[in-house]
């Protein structure tokens, strides 16, 4: 099965977006500010703020890629719905913080290669045998589109709600000052166990 072109790939070059967008949004975790910008590749990427973020020290932030197997249809074989969701509620509970929304679908490499990867995960491989299955590296997402709207935000101080070192790394490469690193613990259920083992003992992620 040859895979199609992959989501990061627009990637290649350097990304640069713009505030396209903005307007009130109260939810159920809290009230927010949504923002949309647009990619000089055009891509689109969302963000949610809670109250005054501009040159605040250790603002919470959440860099959530896209899943809609789990953010939108309640997926149980990921955990990316549960640790949206905790972000949500804890920055709603804060004076400030911010969720960016990136465009980044299955790791990197799109809904149809994730569902292709699902496919090959139902006849017994891991996530990252799956990926490598269809001539993917674990994992292709990047971080630049989160950094520079972190910047026009005007953060450069972070409170991180994540388990994945490797978005402190890049925030860190980048001049942002990661002051903590928020783990976002969530239940495991029989559909998403192995899913959790595989992101902790071949990802790195801190589970």
């Amino acid at each position: 099965m040859l895979p199609t072109t992959p989501q990061s790939e627009t990637n290649s070059h350097t990304v640069e977006l713009r505030l396209a967008a903005d307007a009130a949004l109260p939810s159920r975790h809290g009230d927010f500010r949504v923002f949309a910008f647009e990619s000089n590749d055009g891509s689109e990427y969302g963000a949610v703020v809670k109250g005054d973020v501009r040159d605040v020290g250790s603002v919470p932030v959440r860099l959530h890629s896209e899943c809609f197997t789990g953010d939108v249809m309640g997926s149980l074989r990921c955990d990316c719905r549960d640790q949206l969701e905790a972000a949500l509620n804890y920055i709603g509970k804060q004076d400030c913080g911010a969720v960016l929304y990136l465009r980044q679908e299955g790791r990197g490499i799109g809904l149809v290669n994730k569902i292709r990867a699902y496919s090959l995960q139902d006849q017994g491989l891991d996530t990252v045998q799956a990926n490598h299955a269809l001539g993917f590296p674990d994992d292709l997402r990047t971080y630049e589109a989160a950094i520079q709207m972190l910047q026009q935000f005007g953060i450069r101080s972070v409170q991180l709600l994540t388990n994945n070192p490797k978005k402190e790394d890049a925030l860190k490469a980048a001049g942002i000052e990661v002051t903590e690193r928020v783990p976002l613990r969530t239940a495991r259920n029989p559909f998403n166990s192995n899913y959790l083992d595989t992101k902790r003992d071949k990802s790195g992620h801190l589970l």
